[in-house]
């Protein structure tokens, strides 16, 4: 009977159901609740699944699902912002799990990156481990390297790695770059060879191209529609690079940002070697790209008493300068443009403050007294600040009123901090590869455990690790039957032994 109404009294009009919704749309929550309480027609009308399926993608949850994937979409939505409001609480009250990704047999660890809680880590062994704490599985598989020429002597450091959602890159010491196929298995499916040493290392965040800098050379290197890798681009820069960002979700052929000492090249298969930004005597001191945008810090000395140190914000599309926010005795030494929200960038300074900037007014709308030796690595979304220092301390912050909610602290410093609405990864990256006193050829993994760096997984969805809250440690059975390894076996409740 209530599927079969077709007029809805509208005070002293009877109207059709389609108007009648079609009405109804421009009501929000507590609108519609109201409106479901006037009379039996409303109320059906009030809970229709077009009005609150449309509420459900208008607040940004279950966006790659249909109309038909719920029976109710009210109940959907209530589910969606009770699942927020407990992951906002327990962020704020540091309530969750976290573990340590560790990988004691190998090297000292040499970099970290990570891309929607897959963590790579490269090590001063020549080892590069993955680790997806999505599944809560922490037995880090090793990427397979290419074998060197005759395969004597001892493997290259890792210098740097990369990864997104379908590709890794390692670069190495020996100038070798390395790329896998997260989809196809451990071996490697490309890789090349550069001359003399790698200063930096892109990969493009949604796509496949990679981009390497080595001397004053900056290559691109992208598979084609059959699967084929080639060259679209080999530039010649006139300095050293220092920073160099892959333009993410460009049509056609990659387009890379480069920083070189005091000149910011536009890479382009088309316009090779496009000066963005360069003025003499102002060395970049840190660099990050967005889809349309390019921040780059920039340093001036003493003599230049007018100009402070500033952070730019390039249009790429115009090449023009939008605008420049900043105004600090310190180097900005870390900014985040492409995890920050629309219009807002943050950075940090060697001044031990992490600043967030609104690019439309141009102006800093919280500044934060964070770490005494520096920030060396910044992210920011909608509410939250996660800063990490060299000093090896962790802040996570509350932007809007501007205090800090909680910290953590290891013995180095903080070289990557990543996170998305559940989960928060860290890692402590050590200065020293060759700590004193440990053996040359690196046999045995106990030799100086707290010099090889340490990467920190937190998980902040409780009703989904609420089994398994406890210590990795801790998650065994006892039906291991080797004599000894590094997982040791204890049982929770140990009634079950």
């Amino acid at each position: 009977f209530q599927n079969e109404i077709n007029e809805v009294p509208f005070f002293d009009v009877q109207l059709p159901y389609e108007l009648a919704l079609k009405i109804f749309r421009y009501l929000d929550k507590a609108e519609l609740g109201r409106c479901a309480q006037v009379s039996r027609t409303w109320k059906i009308l009030a809970e229709d699944e077009v009005l609150w399926y449309r509420l459900c993608q208008e607040e940004g949850y279950l966006l790659d699902m249909s109309i038909s994937d719920h029976s109710c979409w009210k109940l959907a939505l209530k589910n969606c912002r009770a699942r927020d409001h407990m992951l906002k609480t327990n962020w704020k009250n540091r309530v969750g799990a976290v573990s340590q990704l560790r990988y004691e047999p190998g090297g000292v660890l040499c970099d970290v990156h990570s891309c929607d809680g897959v963590v790579m880590a490269g090590y001063t062994s020549g080892e590069v481990r993955l680790w997806d704490t999505r599944t809560w599985d922490y037995t880090a598989p090793v990427l397979a390297a290419v074998p060197g020429p005759g395969g004597a002597g001892a493997p290259p450091h890792v210098s740097f790695v990369r990864i997104n959602s379908s590709l890794a890159v390692a670069a190495y010491e020996d100038g070798t770059v390395s790329v896998w196929s997260l989809l196809l298995g451990r071996e490697p499916i490309h890789h090349f060879q550069h001359n003399q040493r790698i200063q930096a290392l892109a990969l493009a965040p949604g796509g496949t191209a990679v981009a390497t800098a080595s001397g004053f050379e900056v290559k691109v290197e992208s598979p084609d529609d059959k699967g084929f890798w080639q060259t679209p681009g080999t530039f010649e820069i006139q300095k050293l690079v220092n920073f160099l960002n892959l333009v993410p979700d460009v049509p056609g052929s990659p387009v890379a940002v480069a920083a070189a000492e005091d000149i910011v090249y536009l890479l382009k298969a088309e316009d090779a070697g496009k000066v963005l930004h360069s003025v003499y005597g102002q060395p970049v001191t840190c660099l990050d790209v967005s889809a349309r945008e390019a921040a780059f810090g920039i340093k001036t000395f003493g003599w230049l008493l007018n100009e402070p140190n500033q952070i730019l914000l390039y249009n790429l599309e115009t090449n023009q300068c939008v605008t420049k926010v900043g105004n600090s005795i310190g180097d900005f030494s870390c900014v985040n443009l492409h995890n920050s929200p629309p219009n807002m960038l943050v950075a940090g300074n060697k001044d031990r403050r992490v600043r967030v900037f609104d690019a439309r007014r141009g102006e800093a709308v919280c500044s934060l007294y964070a770490h005494q030796l520096g920030v060396s690595a910044v992210q920011m979304d909608e509410w939250k600040v996660v800063s990490g220092g060299q000093e090896g301390l962790v802040c996570v912050w509350d932007q809007r009123t501007g205090t800090k909610l909680w910290e953590t602290h290891a013995r180095h410093p903080v070289r990557h901090v990543w996170f998305n609405s559940h989960s928060l990864i860290t890692a402590n990256v050590p200065e020293e590869k060759n700590p004193r006193g440990s053996s040359i050829t690196e046999d045995d993994p106990s030799v100086h455990r707290k010099y090889r760096g340490i990467i920190y997984s937190y998980e902040f969805s409780v009703d989904q690790l609420a089994v398994e809250s406890v210590l990795p440690i801790c998650r065994s059975s006892y039906d291991e039957v080797t004599g000894y390894n590094y997982n040791i076996g204890l049982a929770v409740p140990y009634d079950s032994i």
